[in-house]
C-alpha cells in the first residue's frame, strides 16, 4: 500500500511539473498582459543617434579648429594637396570646404550675414572692436561652410563660416571694415578676426580684450604666452595668451595690430 501511494505521488508530481512547463508561461504571460494593455506606460530610452552625437566645450572647440587652421597652412606648401592637410605624430586635422552646405542645424546661407552683424554688435558691447566697425552683407562679402575635423576622432569637429570681404571690393575703401572672420555655424560665435579700425597700437589693452572675448565664448580663463621671441609674428604689435585645450594640448591666441593699415586681430594657433 506505501509504495503504491509513493508512486502516485510521484506521477503526480511529473504531472504537474509537466503542465507547469507548458501552461505556466503561456498562462503568466496572459496575466501580465492584463496588467499593461489598454493603459498607458512611461519608458524613459535614449534618444535614436543619440549615441553618435558628442558636444565638446568651448576650449576643445577652439583647440580643433586651431590645429585644422595650423594644418591648413602647412598644407599650402604642398600645391598637390588642397583639401586634406598635414599629418603628425599626434594625429591627423582637416580643414575642408562644405559643399553640401548646412545639415539643417547650422547656420543657413541666408542667416550667416545677421548672424555675423549680430556677433559684431556683441563684440562692440563688450569693449573688444570700436563702434566704427561697419556692419557685412551680401553684396560685399563671401560666406563659406567649412568643417574642422580630427580625422581620428571624427566626432571631435567643428562647423564654421568664413567671412571675407569680397575680392570685387579690393580696390575699395576698407577703412573699419571686417576684413575676416571664422563664425561658428552652431552658435554664431566669432573665433577668429581681422578688422580694420581707427585705433592705434597704444589704445588697444589686449588684456581687457583677450579677457572680454574668451568670457563670451565661454572659456576658460587664459595665461599669458611666456616667450621672448619678437619674430613670432609679422608685426611688433602683439601678445599671446594660453587656453586650455583637449587633454594636454593648448590654444594660443594673439591679439595683435598691423599699423601700417590699421588692422586690429584676434587669431587662434
Amino acid at each position: 500500500m506505501n509504495n503504491t501511494l509513493r508512486c502516485l505521488a510521484v506521477f503526480w508530481t511529473v504531472a504537474c511539473v509537466i503542465a507547469v512547463s507548458i501552461w505556466g508561461p503561456e498562462t503568466l504571460a496572459k496575466y501580465k498582459d492584463r496588467g499593461i494593455l489598454n493603459e498607458a506606460h512611461i519608458e524613459v530610452v535614449e534618444e535614436a543617434g543619440e549615441g553618435y552625437r558628442y558636444k565638446m566645450n568651448a576650449n576643445e572647440k577652439l583647440y580643433i579648429l586651431s590645429r585644422c587652421l595650423g594644418a591648413q597652412l602647412l598644407s599650402e606648401y604642398d600645391p598637390a594637396n588642397t583639401d586634406l592637410a598635414y599629418e603628425d605624430l599626434e594625429g591627423s586635422y582637416a580643414f575642408v570646404r562644405n559643399y553640401n552646405g548646412p545639415s539643417g542645424k547650422e547656420i543657413t546661407n541666408e542667416q550667416i550675414y545677421e548672424t555675423c552683424n549680430q556677433g559684431l554688435e556683441m563684440l562692440k558691447e563688450l569693449g573688444i572692436l570700436p563702434e566704427e566697425v561697419r556692419k557685412v552683407n551680401a553684396d560685399s562679402y563671401d560666406a563659406t561652410l567649412y568643417s574642422a575635423i580630427d580625422v581620428l576622432e571624427p566626432r571631435n569637429n567643428v562647423a564654421v563660416w568664413k567671412m571675407e570681404l569680397s575680392n570685387s571690393q579690393r580696390n575699395a575703401d576698407k577703412a573699419n571694415r571686417l576684413i575676416d572672420a571664422f563664425i561658428d555655424a552652431d552658435d554664431g560665435k566669432i573665433y577668429e578676426f581681422y578688422v580694420r579700425t581707427p585705433l592705434v597700437w597704444g589704445e588697444i589693452d589686449t588684456d581687457e580684450i583677450v579677457e572680454a572675448w574668451g568670457a563670451y565664448m565661454g572659456l576658460d580663463a587664459p595665461v599669458a604666452y611666456e616667450s621672448d621671441n619678437p619674430l613670432l609674428e609679422t608685426t611688433p604689435y602683439f601678445k599671446k595668451y594660453v587656453f586650455a585645450g583637449m587633454g594636454d594640448g593648448k590654444t594660443i591666441v594673439t591679439v595683435g595690430f598691423y599699423e601700417g593699415i590699421s588692422e586690429l586681430f584676434l587669431k587662434i594657433s
